[in-house]
């Protein structure tokens, strides 16, 4: 089994930042792609970002040039940079995780709010 723990989330004012991380741990002997997706109230889950155990990255066209995502693989933790965050970010954000061969595995969630 693997857990992963959320940390980071919070209430910012249009404009500004936040950091997310994402720990892996549990029986781990490598890891796929890390992940990171969102969702708002009424509406579906979303990818925001994702990076593969190669380092290839992709990003939501509506994040582009705003987040940033990257991995520390001796430390199983995904990160997510906010910056210059719009009220239209905020959602409750999800770490995915994929572990070879087939598992998938979702964080608790945390909130990120950004006022205008």
């Amino acid at each position: 089994q693997v857990q992963l723990v959320e940390s980071g989330g919070g209430l910012v004012q249009a404009g500004g930042s936040l950091r997310l991380s994402c720990a892996a741990s549990g029986s781990i002997f490598s890891i796929n792609s890390m992940a990171w997706y969102h969702q708002a109230p009424g509406k579906q889950r979303e990818l925001v970002a994702r990076i593969t155990s190669g380092g290839i990255i992709k990003y939501a066209d509506s994040v582009k040039g705003r987040f940033t995502i990257s991995r520390d693989n001796a430390k199983n933790t995904v990160y997510l940079q906010m910056n210059n965050l719009k009220p239209e970010d905020t959602a409750v954000y999800y770490c995915n995780v994929n572990v070879p061969p087939t598992a998938v595995y979702w964080g608790q969630g945390t909130q990120v709010t950004v006022s205008s």
